[in-house]
């Protein structure tokens, strides 16, 4: 087999083995050493491709773009599991899990990965779509697990507005189908990626047009666009920790991948029609109230995991803006806000859930003086807010700075939007932290056992990029922008 089999072949095999393992410590074991080998699967797949270039498989399609999120997707998801093992345990030595739901947990968390990975490494659009809808269905389980109202609730209102937003883009993809028909030889290729692109420019611009506006909307969704986004912080708040982590991290960057997928499929048949590239300007506007609508959000919230979430999509909406303005300096600013920003907001779920657990509760007033609780999480919040909020010498703030520079090149009356926003982002976040971490403590809260060493490990990496992008890094973040847009920026 070879290293894409094996990505999907082991969270397949993990979903079954531990569905059945009944020792919560074995499994959870497991579940650390199946992320792990994922992990150097996924590294083995990114070297193939830098060796060999573009890898066409049968039913998979392998590049610069995709193995780069395969990779990030891989170690977000080791990392998480390293925190997740004692966590989720102290959950259910605490009475909130039984064992048979961390079962449950353990199998859904594998197929929460596959159903990812499958997306990015698909070559049909209609398997990328039906990934997409599995990830839908794994998260509904893995949000509503501790089967609370509250839980319950927030699961249902996922699985409602992401069915609807899914099925949105199944019509989208049928649209796509048939533009494509006139440039595939035969029509069962009217969906596979790696016959369409050569001859995107050939597809018809007003029925691709109407696909790409289903399927932004659709995708958008899960994304967590505004005004498609209600559904993201109730599943952040009432989900485990772990779950917010992979969520943050990892689905959103899945789903906005899609939508630059198909972008790259609808933009090239639009402009050679000598028509508004109406697929950017449409990602622009979405982004721009996403990320709007987010920061005035975030002082509002009462719940840290809500807080969090809105921040997520405020962050969200700028890289979906950067990849709707294009050219080179946008777009390899939208792929390393991602990385940046998958590394640094699951470091932040992670010291998160050691917060929630010190104060038993995940109320923003009751959670305070954590600096003087227990030093470790009460920095680590720090750091990671200092991190998310763009504050230098952070890797976010180099992404940010790009995507500003982007603006100022190509959309400057857009620039001052952006500056406020994030300035009105910066100022709720440490409104609402400062006293969480400096505040006097309550009474009764003492240090738990925390496994902070995955928070240590993103923001050292996330410093690191803000500090200096390695060069293999920057060399592949330009290849994939050329792949993108046409040219690179270095």
């Amino acid at each position: 087999m070879t290293s894409v089999h094996w990505v999907l072949v082991l969270p397949a095999v993990g979903i079954f083995v531990l569905a059945g393992i009944p020792s919560l410590a074995v499994a959870g074991w497991l579940n650390l050493l199946l992320t792990f080998a994922e992990l150097l699967a996924a590294l083995a797949l990114g070297w193939q491709v830098k060796q060999s270039g573009v890898l066409v498989l049968p039913g998979f399609y392998i590049d610069a773009f995709n193995v780069y999120l395969v990779a990030l997707t891989t170690f977000v998801g080791f990392t998480t599991a390293v925190f997740s093992r004692p966590y989720m345990a102290e959950l259910v030595d605490k009475g909130l899990l039984s064992r048979r739901r961390m079962r449950l947990y353990h199998a859904m968390y594998q197929g929460f990965l596959l159903t990812m990975l499958l997306a990015l490494t698909t070559n049909n659009l209609g398997i990328l779509w039906v990934s997409i809808e599995g990830a839908t269905l794994a998260t509904v389980l893995l949000v509503s697990l501790y089967r609370t109202p509250e839980a319950i609730e927030a699961a249902w209102k996922y699985f409602i507005l992401c069915g609807v937003g899914i099925a949105l883009a199944l019509f989208g993809n049928v649209l796509v189908y048939f533009g494509a028909q006139p440039v595939v030889t035969h029509p069962e290729d009217g969906l596979t990626w790696s016959l369409l692109y050569p001859y995107a420019e050939h597809m018809n611009p007003t029925v691709m047009s109407m696909a790409f506006v289903f399927l932004l909307v659709g995708y958008g969704t899960k994304v967590g666009l505004v005004p498609m986004h209600f559904w993201l912080p109730d599943a952040h708040s009432e989900g485990p920790t772990p779950v917010s982590a992979v969520l943050s991290g990892l689905l959103l960057n899945v789903a906005l991948y899609a939508v630059v997928r198909l972008k790259m499929l609808a933009s090239p048949a639009i402009l050679a029609a000598d028509l508004p590239d109406l697929p950017g300007l449409l990602m622009m506007g979405f982004g721009l109230l996403s990320f709007s609508v987010a920061v005035l959000s975030l002082h509002r919230q009462r719940d840290i995991k809500r807080l969090f979430s809105y921040s997520s999509i405020e962050h969200m909406g700028l890289m979906t803006f950067a990849f709707g303005m294009g050219g080179p300096l946008a777009t390899f600013a939208a792929l390393l806000h991602m990385l940046v920003h998958s590394l640094t907001k699951s470091a932040i779920f992670v010291t998160v859930g050691h917060a929630t657990h010190i104060a038993g509760t995940q109320t923003l007033e009751q959670i305070r003086g954590l600096i003087r609780v227990q030093p470790g999480v009460g920095w680590g919040l720090l750091l990671g807010v200092a991190a998310i909020a763009g504050f230098p010498p952070f890797g976010i703030f180099t992404s940010e700075f790009l995507v500003l520079s982007a603006t100022i090149q190509h959309w400057p009356w857009l620039t001052g939007i952006l500056l406020v926003g994030l300035g009105i982002a910066f100022a709720g976040l440490f409104r609402q932290i400062h006293p969480v971490v400096y505040g006097p403590a309550p009474e009764g809260q003492r240090p738990v056992r925390a496994n902070m060493l995955p928070v240590l490990i993103h923001l050292l990496l996330v410093l690191w990029l803000g500090l200096a992008i390695p060069g293999f890094l920057a060399g592949w973040l330009n290849e994939v922008t050329q792949l993108l847009v046409g040219e690179g920026l270095l």
